[in-house]
């Protein structure tokens, strides 16, 4: 072979290889597949990567949109759209084209948390039948692939992610609360819904804060990430041990059965790994179960939730979206106790410390709700399976908070108090057709004195009110409903919504510094 040829064909492969690297293929973000949701009535950010230049174009539902690419990255808006459950076309060209297929226009909620919104349809309770009829092209899911990341990503992990219709197959391993939250919503609203599930079990709620928002308070920077390096430390110590115990068990031809130890969660990682990468998709709102990790901080859970949701409002930059919340359904936490027990007497709760924070940043900050849960709590469980009245009830809030239908979506409420005598008289916001479950007298209400010593107290229902007497607090002052781990109770309004647990006394209580 003559020399020339060989260097023409050198050169030849270099230069291919350059137009490849010029005209590197369009692509777009992950979250955007084939069967996706787009968020109605708001500007649809579009993104992905392309060469450095690139001129890219997406054109849908009669809109063409173009940009060009910059630092390999592009982005475009398409203008607010009407939703449509009509599967279009969504394509994107560059130096190639990209098309996705059957994309519907309606309401997008993000579904977050802990194990109780991980918790899937197939472990929930009876979810047979529920299963077999999950059949709906007007509901679909898309699930985030569990990512730990200490800097933010933008791209979700590597893992293939796709929309998908509901289905008894997607169902099955699906947020239980999240399908059913959009079970109920989707036919209300008459439109598409899509639920994106990010959740990860026993997450407390600064892993999924940015790691700026937690430096912004010196609070949340000394005992939040100040304390992280020495847990991390003792981490590695522990797993130094058990690696030196495996070995010496595998040495000897024993078997080793030990688990490795729990890594201690660094705060930020699942808000970098799983929840940063989703933005700014268009949204309409977030559901969140979570808690039972923070509840031993439970006096803090009131400006961290608080801030929680600030940072993801701040970052997803679509205004104050609405965000609701599941209040912490009741657990026993000594499991050992008998209901005798658990009524014997009122008790300290920092379970009951968390509900109220949760109750307190919903009524501090705009369009926050809290589903209620206490009737659907189990005493020996972390993880009540009774899933389809809190995705219910979810459901019924963002009906109101949301997109402002007047149907009632709360259980009665605490307003103020009065006195008649020896007789504390409690109104209630949210109390029409106010009567107990059982049809016995309402339980679950304590009182107390100037001295702070808490006894149960006799209830009876007058209209909207709840009077309480107590034979052993002669003046009662203070009143608290529900304040407990597992706290026993039965006010419901006409709707069949339970009461909020609630307080009245501001005693420093479990968890306040």
């Amino acid at each position: 072979m003559h020399p020339n040829t060989l260097v023409r064909g050198a050169i030849a492969a270099i230069a291919s290889l350059t137009l490849g690297l010029v005209r590197a293929d369009v692509s777009l973000h992950s979250i955007f597949t084939d069967h996706a949701v787009l968020q109605q009535g708001r500007p649809v950010p579009v993104w992905g990567r392309a060469a450095e230049g690139e001129k890219v174009t997406v054109e849908f539902a009669g809109q063409s949109v173009s940009t060009v690419a910059q630092d390999g990255r592009w982005s475009v808006h398409l203008k607010p759209l009407k939703a449509s459950a009509e599967g279009r076309t969504l394509q994107v060209r560059g130096n190639n084209t990209v098309v996705l297929t059957d994309v519907v226009v309606g309401e997008v909620w993000v579904c977050s948390g802990q194990s109780n919104m991980e918790w899937p349809m197939s472990a929930s309770f009876e979810p047979a039948a529920d299963i077999a009829a999950s059949a709906n092209p007007n509901l679909r899911l898309f699930t985030v692939t569990k990512r730990r990341s200490p800097v933010p990503q933008t791209e979700l992990d590597h893992a293939p992610h796709a929309w998908g219709f509901a289905s008894p197959e997607a169902v099955r391993k699906f947020s239980a609360v999240g399908y059913y939250f959009g079970r109920d919503l989707q036919p209300a609203l008459g439109v598409p819904v899509g639920l994106i599930h990010t959740s990860w079990g026993g997450s407390p709620a600064e892993v999924w804060m940015s790691e700026d928002t937690l430096e912004d308070d010196h609070l949340y920077a000394r005992d939040i990430l100040e304390p992280y390096v020495p847990s991390l430390k003792t981490h590695e110590a522990a797993m130094s041990k058990w690696r030196a115990a495996k070995a010496a068990a595998e040495a000897k031809g024993e078997k080793f059965t030990q688990g490795a130890p729990w890594a201690p969660w660094r705060p930020a990682e699942l808000y970098n790994g799983m929840l940063r990468p989703l933005m700014p998709y268009a949204i309409a709102g977030a559901i969140w179960y979570q808690g039972e990790s923070n509840a031993g901080r439970a006096w803090q859970y009131r400006s961290l939730f608080a801030d929680m949701i600030r940072n993801w409002r701040r970052d997803w930059n679509q205004g104050d979206f609405p965000f609701l919340a599941v209040q912490l359904a009741p657990w026993d936490k000594n499991r050992k106790r008998a209901i005798a027990d658990i009524t014997a007497k009122p008790v300290e709760s920092d379970w009951a410390e968390l509900r109220e924070a949760q109750n307190h940043v919903a009524a501090t900050l705009p369009r926050v709700g809290v589903a209620v849960i206490t009737d659907v709590g189990d005493k020996d469980d972390i993880h009540p399976t009774k899933k389809a009245p809190v995705g219910a009830r979810l459901a019924l809030l963002a009906r109101t908070i949301a997109y402002g239908r007047a149907v009632e979506s709360s259980g009665p409420t605490y307003a103020s108090m009065g006195r008649s005598g020896s007789t504390l008289v409690l109104n209630f916001n949210h109390a029409r057709c106010l009567k107990t479950s059982d049809g016995s007298a309402p339980k679950g209400f304590a009182v107390a004195g100037k001295d702070g010593v808490w006894h149960w107290a006799s209830a009876e229902i007058s209209g909207t009110r709840v009077r309480l007497n107590s034979p052993q607090v002669p003046h009662p002052i203070h009143v608290r409903y529900g304040w407990d781990d597992f706290p026993v109770l039965n006010l419901v309004n006409g709707a069949g919504l339970p009461a909020s647990p609630f307080r009245t006394d501001s005693f420093k209580g479990l968890t306040r510094n």
